[in-house]
């Protein structure tokens, strides 16, 4: 009788366990504490997020399962969600527009620090000038096509370059309004290392090439060498000794309108310059009267003025 007592409770207990949807094994049950929850908890009041968070590259936090609760869905960001969830209110939850920066930075550097390229994030211009992640991402609303950007990169950087915008506007230019390239094709806007040419000044947040060198090289690698005979401004000080790289007036984004005034200003004999100190002479074998318009245009006859592997002089 007892047995047949226990079968009957048994049963009626796998009937009532058998008509509910059973729980997630990573998604706890929503308590007062602040415990972790899951993101399924999220969706009752924040569906306008959730509904599309399957498009979102943190999304595969919850798809692949493999990481911890503090590191998963929207509770990787906002912290546990427990008390949040019970109380109805934002006083116990991580809101990224009302936390402090260096607390922002922290919070998306605890997966976002592996890479190499964000190495120096924390003493880029842009952290140190109080811009941090939340400035230029946007994790649930992105327009852009990648990198869950705020606005468009091209724009986005405009934003606070209005002077860089202007260059690219400039007859001669670097064609980004065109979408050709973008600003990260140059810039690293997480933080450079420290630049190993221009006696190591620092552009802003240039990045570097192959063999540390210029971004410049990217792209123009006909001017990287080395070279037999190299020309000392190329190798030293770097392009922007003769190029302006954003936009310029002058033909090939040169930081003088006729060449020859360009290159006076080495090639002067002044006797701080040369390799003897007693400077850089604008004489060849014939003089260079610089008045006659056959000698003002020095890459007439000097054709690799970046270098080259033939002649001392840059000839043919």
């Amino acid at each position: 009788m007892r047995g047949g007592v226990g079968l009957c409770i048994l049963l009626f207990s796998a009937a009532i366990a058998g008509g509910q949807a059973p729980a997630p094994a990573n998604q706890a049950k929503p308590t007062g504490d602040n415990k972790y929850v899951g993101s399924q908890v999220c969706q009752d009041c924040h569906s306008e997020i959730t509904d599309t968070f399957y498009k979102n590259p943190h999304n595969k936090s919850i798809v692949s399962q493999k990481e911890p609760p503090e590191r998963t869905g929207c509770e990787g960001c906002h912290g546990p969600g427990g008390q949040h969830y019970a109380a109805g209110d934002g006083s116990s939850i991580i809101a990224f527009p009302k936390i402090p920066k260096e607390q922002v930075l922290d919070t998306c550097l605890g997966c976002h620090s592996q890479t190499l390229s964000r190495a120096n994030i924390r003493r880029s211009s842009h952290t140190v000038n109080g811009i941090v992640c939340t400035n230029c991402h946007s994790v649930h609303s992105s327009p852009a096509p990648k990198n869950l950007l705020a606005r468009t990169q091209t724009n986005l950087c405009y934003s606070c370059h209005t002077n860089v915008r202007a260059q690219f506007s400039l007859p001669f230019k670097h064609r980004v309004n065109e979408g050709f390239m973008n600003c990260t094709d140059c810039h690293n806007p997480h933080g450079a290392p420290q630049p190993t040419w221009a006696n190591a000044t620092r552009p802003r947040m240039v990045e570097h090439s192959k063999a540390n060198e210029e971004s410049c090289m990217n792209c123009h690698a006909d001017k990287r060498g080395p070279f037999v005979f190299e020309h000392s401004p190329v190798r030293v000080d770097g392009c922007l000794s003769c190029h302006v790289p954003h936009g310029s007036t002058n033909s090939r984004m040169l930081t003088r309108p006729v060449v020859f005034t360009m290159c006076l200003e080495c090639h002067n004999n002044a006797g701080n310059l040369g390799r003897q100190a007693d400077g850089v002479k604008t004489q060849a074998r014939a003089p260079h009267n610089m008045a006659n318009p056959l000698f003002q245009n020095c890459t007439q006859c000097h054709v690799r003025i970046h270098g080259s592997n033939a002649d001392l002089r840059y000839f043919r």
